[in-house]
């Protein structure tokens, strides 16, 4: 048997490691399926943004912040991968990496933890240390208060106590296995709160002339994911790098009818704004319908406003 070793390059936090060992093990069942063994080695890279938790992301400079580190070691040799949350790539991808594999995609909508969205009292205090999540619940609820929160999972949950409720990503309580059985846990529909761009998603880069592990991660591809989070990533691209705006997009994929419907918002820091629409057509047209949502939210819909504060 052929035996195949890589790197990846991850975050070190918990989920990091989780989805680091998931994309290992998806590699391994499909290089046995070949003939091939697989093995995958993790390259723990520690980021700014992990490092610094006093400072909010969107002033950290948003998107992209969770993965510059990551990307410089798959540059620079260190590794032959790196392994992200995909709702924290950029829009735009380094000329010299691609995204070479989207895995099946887990859920994409967001969770509230301790007390559902009806039963918060006027004035309630909901942690988050996203802009999208705290504009689509002012724009709900215009009496609610916000604080920030930032860190990893267990750090989050353990800080909860002191808020009415936390917001996170219903992906990572899956993934790690999280008992909350004694927490009011509330998942939030998209058509409440709108995903983040990739949210539940993997994406895992490599060289762009790396012909080996491009081939590799060609297994592990999920067709109807990758079509999803392509015209998602479409939306944002469109939207600018340089937006730090509370936006999200969710694509939902028929692939039995070839059919792909995408929805994406745009809103003010303070929720008082919020613009939704969304667009359907051929599953192959996803990333160009998410660009042409972008330009509805921003020329027809009224968003390029909201760009000059």
């Amino acid at each position: 048997m052929i035996s195949v070793h890589l790197r990846a390059a991850t975050r070190g936090s918990a989920l990091a490691r989780w989805q680091t060992d998931h994309i290992a093990a998806l590699l391994a069942a499909a290089g046995a399926a070949r003939g091939v063994e697989v093995t995958v080695e993790a390259v723990v890279v520690q980021t700014v943004a992990d490092a610094r938790l006093d400072i909010p992301i969107w002033e950290m400079g948003g998107k992209g912040v969770f993965v510059k580190e990551v990307q410089a070691a798959v540059l620079d040799g260190r590794a032959d991968l790196a392994v992200h949350s995909g709702k924290d790539l950029p829009a735009l991808t380094p000329d010299a990496l691609v995204v070479g594999a989207v895995p099946e995609r887990a859920d994409a909508r967001d969770v509230l933890v301790g007390t559902c969205l009806a039963d918060l009292p006027p004035g309630a205090v909901v942690a988050t240390g996203s802009v999208r999540r705290r504009a689509q619940l002012a724009w709900l609820r215009p009496d609610l208060t916000f604080r920030g929160l930032r860190g990893n999972i267990a750090t989050r949950l353990a800080q909860s106590g002191s808020f009415d409720a936390i917001v996170m990503a219903a992906a990572a309580v899956e993934r790690l296995e999280l008992d909350l059985a004694d927490r009011v846990v509330e998942v939030l529909d998209p058509s409440v709160m709108l995903p983040q761009v990739a949210q539940g998603a993997l994406a895992v880069e490599c060289r762009a002339d790396d012909a080996r592990s491009r081939e590799l991660l060609a297994a592990v591809e999920h067709g109807p994911s990758r079509a999803a989070v392509d015209a998602e990533r479409g939306f944002l691209a469109e939207l600018g790098g340089d937006c730090d705006l509370p936006a999200g997009a969710h694509a939902v994929v028929d692939t039995a009818a070839d059919r792909i419907m995408v929805e994406a918002l745009l809103a003010s820091m303070d929720g008082h704004v919020l613009l939704r629409h969304q667009r359907r057509g051929a599953v192959a047209d996803g990333p160009r319908l998410g660009r042409e949502l972008a330009r509805h939210l921003l020329d027809d819909a009224g968003g390029a406003s909201l760009l000059v504060r």
